[in-house]
């Protein structure tokens, strides 16, 4: 049953969504977006896959980019995993994962250009990050018991390798594989700044209105994504990953001057860049977050917290589609179906999209922070209810789901929901070079404008923000005790 903490604590995070609403911008602006809502659909139903010579090799590419910079990430961050438990090591680590793939393709833009390794440097160093994070908390709840059976002057390195690495061999290729499967929604979003790959393409299907090539670009992303326990073999992998840079593309010529002007050069404050000093530097400071970074804080709390009430509703509407407690198999095939789409479609991709059709607002970013983040805890406490043993004489129908069910899972889906409270902070951020005002914007607005030294100070802004709220979300996990796994 509910804790008397955790029913203060939902309607609390409630109340703050529903002032939020009052501060929000959620209006539809397009003239006919109905119209147009049902010429995109329209385009889904019938799409067209020889439309374009493209829509193949921004596969191709987007397979590519996601293989290398998923492979080199991982690589970094396990080695970074031995060391984690360094207070620098662990502080480096938060800070990386805390600036989206995003950021990290727009820095590297301005000194890489749009070279195969701008790509694949914004997915590998967030995900180095968020690797040595998990794989260090595999390794910690590792049995110890195999190394206590060890022959005495065993070395650490032969320890390691015998004892823990069989031992979290399951849940450390589980991990990443999953962390594959998300390296391909990064690598689709990376086309929206301009690199070869799936969002490029789409962007260019939607701004001309050809819909039926836009759907088909989607439902072969999400063929990609549901059958990659096809063709993601662990035979396989060594072949993928070598001949994965191979097919980035090519990129002009990295001029690594402009490597050396952006960090000597670009990103100093321009006072002391100028010679003004201490003197002219704190002003500038002043105008930085008067103008940009406070209207781009508060939007982003803003939309993150009216994201974070949406997402658990989404996701307690949900997972009655999967569970096993309800319906038969029919009803439960469409909702994995409908599960298995929502969770795929990249927050960005469905927010551009929402946005072409209604028109500017945080509607559209809210909709799509909620489905995507909705079905993957939806489809996570779904199939925890179906492991649930439920009486014969169980009471059925809406007081099952309401009686029986949700008390069960709710600690769990708690957890889940203030575990994807910082990934949501994060897609928020970036949403804003869509248009809406958050800190993206401003950051977006910044490199646009040749202003890189306002552009770095604003990112270090989302990073911290986003790691405040990981530390308060795990705080408010360990003062209720929160578990991902349902109460028997």
């Amino acid at each position: 049953m509910f804790s008397s903490p955790t029913v203060r604590v939902s309607f609390l995070f409630v109340a703050i969504a529903l002032v939020a609403l009052l501060f929000a911008d959620i209006a539809i602006t397009a003239a006919n977006p109905w119209k147009d809502l049902g010429r995109f659909f329209m385009g889904v139903i019938t799409p067209d896959f020889f439309s374009s010579e493209g829509i193949a090799v921004a596969l191709l590419r987007t397979v590519a980019f996601a293989f290398v910079g998923v492979a080199l990430g991982s690589l970094c961050g396990f080695v970074l995993s031995l060391v984690y438990r360094n207070p620098v090591v662990r502080t480096f680590c938060a800070f990386i994962r805390a600036i989206h793939e995003l950021f990290w393709a727009l820095i590297f833009l301005q000194f890489f250009g749009f070279h195969p390794l701008t790509g694949v440097l914004a997915i590998a160093i967030p995900y180095a990050g968020i690797f040595a994070k998990v794989y260090s908390e595999i390794f910690e709840e590792a049995d110890p018991t195999p190394g206590r059976l060890l022959p005495p002057r065993t070395g650490v390195v032969s320890a390691f390798l015998y004892t823990r690495i069989p031992d979290c061999w399951v849940q450390l290729r589980t991990y990443t594989a999953y962390r594959l499967e998300c390296g391909l929604r990064s690598s689709a979003i990376l086309g929206f700044v301009g690199l070869p790959t799936l969002g490029f393409f789409l962007e260019s299907a939607f701004s001309q209105g050809h819909y039926s090539e836009a759907g088909a670009m989607l439902i072969l992303f999400y063929v990609l994504i549901a059958t990659m326990p096809l063709w993601v073999k662990p035979k396989l992998l060594p072949v993928y990953i070598l001949g994965a840079p191979f097919f980035l593309g090519e990129g002009l010529p990295i001029v690594w001057g402009n490597v050396e002007r952006f960090f000597t050069q670009d990103i100093i404050p321009s006072p002391l860049r100028n010679g003004d000093g201490l003197s002219g530097l704190m002003p500038w400071l002043g105008d930085v977050m008067a103008t940009e970074a406070l209207p781009g804080i508060w939007n982003t709390l803003v939309l993150t917290q009216i994201a974070l009430v949406a997402t658990g509703l989404i996701a307690l509407l949900t997972f009655p589609l999967i569970s096993s407690h309800f319906g038969g198999p029919a009803r439960r095939t469409g909702g994995h179906i409908f599960l298995v789409i929502a969770r795929s479609t990249p927050e960005y991709i469905l927010a551009y999209i929402l946005l072409q059709l209604w028109g500017p607002s945080m509607l559209p970013a809210v909709i799509a922070l909620a489905l995507h983040n909705g079905g993957i805890i939806g489809h996570l406490i779904g199939r925890q209810s179906s492991a649930i043993q439920l009486r014969p004489d169980a009471i059925t129908g809406f007081n099952r789901y309401t009686y029986e069910l949700v008390p069960r899972v709710y600690r769990a889906f708690l957890a889940f929901l203030f575990y994807r409270w910082e990934i949501i902070m994060r897609e928020t951020a970036i949403l804003g070079i869509l248009g809406i005002y958050t800190l993206g914007f401003y950051v977006d607005s910044a490199i646009q404008n040749i202003q890189f030294d306002r552009a770095m100070v604003l990112i270090v802004i989302t990073a911290l923000l986003n790691i405040g709220v990981d530390i308060l979300g795990r705080f408010i996990r360990r003062k209720l005790a929160l578990q991902t796994m349902p109460t028997c």
